[in-house]
């Protein structure tokens, strides 16, 4: 069984063969090399299977040995992560992390910040959920997600914390082959009226009835920004998009920034902010990824003309 079998006795099994030699494994464990010797060969026993030829100079692991070499290292490898996982959880660290952002946050910067949460916390498990303006507010707020990132537009209730975040550039585009496309300066209102203008809507009640800049009385309701993107490239409409997600439209033609009369489109800036429970504040990992996302995202900074962004 091997609830025979001991941590140390796998310890020793290991450095034995990795040092080539029972005397080197003792110089590196502290042990008397006859403690090593005779630990390896009470192992042999138990097992039944002999792990070293020591015919030779030196004891050199048999193809048993060698076989049974991976599954001890994948032994004690799993219970040193076991102890250090147990530490953590002991110290406070979060079994596991459950966030939800924003389709606006640059998904390049988040992702970057994923691998160096993979990097500093391999062991913990990660949830992630992306929602749409007051939809990223519900799952902190039913306690389903530590910490939201979210935009500032979103008005968060007063039971939740809030810490902002660098702006999200945004720009107004259309199709080339788009009425708006063909215009030779800035857009006046009127003329806006008269299109149709695709805006990203709200799963969620915490923005019912709210409007974020909206300019034409006939709009198209969506709720899926990768559904936008592909109606703007379709020309079904005109509006606002993450500059970030666009750019490679803008640079191939697929798509062209349109500018509206008094708002220049580098003016345009997405407000973020991290929002979590004031009563529950993020663990270790959860404050980690909070700073992580908050210095090293390496968003552009907001204009200081910046007017809150369309959606």
């Amino acid at each position: 069984m091997l609830d025979n079998y001991s941590l140390d006795q796998l310890r020793i099994f290991i450095a034995a063969a990795d040092a080539g030699s029972f005397s080197a494994a003792g110089r590196r464990l502290n042990r008397a090399q006859s403690v090593v010797s005779q630990t390896v060969a009470n192992l042999e026993a138990q097992l039944g299977v002999q792990l070293f030829d020591r015919t030779g100079r030196y004891p050199v692991p048999t193809d048993s040995g060698r076989a049974l070499l991976t599954e001890a290292r994948a032994v004690v490898g799993g219970m040193d992560l076991f102890k250090a996982r147990a530490k953590s959880l002991a110290g406070g660290l979060e079994p596991e992390l459950s966030v939800v952002v924003d389709v606006m946050f640059p998904a390049e910067a988040l992702t970057r910040a994923i691998v160096a949460f993979q990097t500093e916390f391999p062991a913990t498990p990660l949830r992630m959920y992306v929602e749409v303006l007051g939809a990223t507010l519900l799952p902190v707020l039913d306690g389903t997600c530590s910490f939201g990132v979210t935009s500032a537009l979103a008005l968060a209730p007063p039971r939740l914390t809030r810490e902002g975040l660098r702006g999200v550039p945004m720009g107004m585009v259309a199709s080339p082959r788009h009425e708006l496309a063909r215009f030779r300066g800035p857009i006046p209102t009127a003329a806006l009226a008269q299109y149709i203008q695709l805006v990203l809507t709200d799963r969620s009640d915490l923005s019912r009835g709210q409007e974020f800049g909206v300019f034409s009385p006939r709009t198209w309701r969506l709720a899926d920004l990768g559904a936008k993107h592909q109606f703007l490239r379709a020309g079904l409409g005109w509006g606002a998009m993450p500059l970030g997600s666009v750019a490679t439209d803008i640079a191939d033609g697929t798509l062209v920034l349109i500018t509206l009369e008094d708002v220049p489109p580098e003016s345009f800036v997405m407000p973020m902010s991290v929002v979590y429970r004031t009563e529950s504040p993020p663990g270790p990992a959860g404050r980690w990824l909070i700073d992580k996302l908050k210095h090293n995202a390496e968003l552009p900074a907001p204009n200081e003309h910046t007017v809150s962004a369309p959606v």
